[in-house]
């Protein structure tokens, strides 16, 4: 059976200030809906201020929303203890934007592979969970008593996706992984992320700027703007073919910055979405 993560008309607006709060309430989003499955590249896409991270946090139980659910396979997900969620953390993990810069220096490569094993109580051998972790991010295993200081950039950034992976989860919700990166290296964790999903079966959500690396790596694209979903369908068909003012600025933009989006091909019209 596939594990599936869901969002159901996820709610949330931050308290205003002065005298009239209620009305100042600024809306971070707005019935936000989205499936995640096994097997799926999903690319969400959005300008600054559009919702994103406000969106991971609550997909990560770091934030209650005003209104709507999170599930995974049907068991609602929110914020609570450490204990209540190990659970959750086992089967969703994160990877955050500048993924090396979590990487506690002070730990070698063994260590910072053990910890997220211990914090989530994992049974089994902690040492082949560590070596197979290795092996999918094609690092020498050589390498785990270097500490991050004496890796790469590259064996850095491998190192903070194999910590992702070693609890064996379904899911990855992956925040700006590439940002930053110069083209080699930004094009070696797109073919690791990559394979990720169509070798392992992984579910992933790609939140990026980068149209080109969603592009690259996501069948499906999301298009999140003032904290609402504005467009959604196949990739090729929303870059190719932007229904929405919104996603019609973010293709031009990638196109004026010299991004090689992918080329019209036949596909479906994207659904656009309507505010209710």
């Amino acid at each position: 059976m596939n594990a599936i993560l869901s969002a159901d008309n996820l709610c949330l607006s931050y308290p205003g200030r002065g005298l009239l709060k209620q009305r100042s309430a600024r809306p971070a989003l707005q019935d936000v809906s989205l499936r995640i499955a096994t097997g799926d590249s999903i690319g969400l896409v959005g300008g600054s201020g559009a919702g994103k991270s406000t969106l991971l946090r609550i997909l990560l139980a770091l934030e209650k929303p005003n209104a709507g659910t999170v599930t995974f396979n049907d068991t609602p997900v929110a914020p609570g203890r450490a204990s209540s969620l190990r659970w959750y953390r086992r089967a969703v993990q994160y990877i955050p934007q500048n993924p090396a810069a979590s990487l506690d220096p002070g730990m070698n490569v063994e260590r910072l592979l053990l910890e997220p094993l211990r914090q989530l109580r994992i049974d089994g051998d902690h040492r082949w969970m560590i070596l197979d972790a290795m092996q999918r991010v094609d690092l020498d295993p050589g390498l785990l008593t270097r500490r991050p200081r004496e890796l790469s950039g590259g064996q850095n950034q491998r190192v903070a996706i194999a910590r992702a992976l070693v609890p064996a989860p379904s899911i990855l919700l992956a925040d700006e992984p590439v940002s930053g990166l110069d083209l080699p290296l930004r094009n070696t964790v797109l073919d690791l992320m990559e394979h990720l999903v169509h070798r392992d079966g992984l579910g992933l959500l790609f939140v990026s700027h980068d149209l080109a690396a969603v592009a690259r790596l996501c069948s499906q694209t999301l298009v999140l703007s003032g904290g609402r979903i504005v467009e959604r369908g196949p990739t090729t068909a929303v870059y190719a073919n932007p229904q929405t003012r919104e996603a019609k600025e973010l293709v031009t933009s990638a196109a004026l910055m010299h991004c090689f989006l992918p080329a019209p091909l036949p596909a479906p019209h994207p659904q656009q979405v309507h505010p209710a």
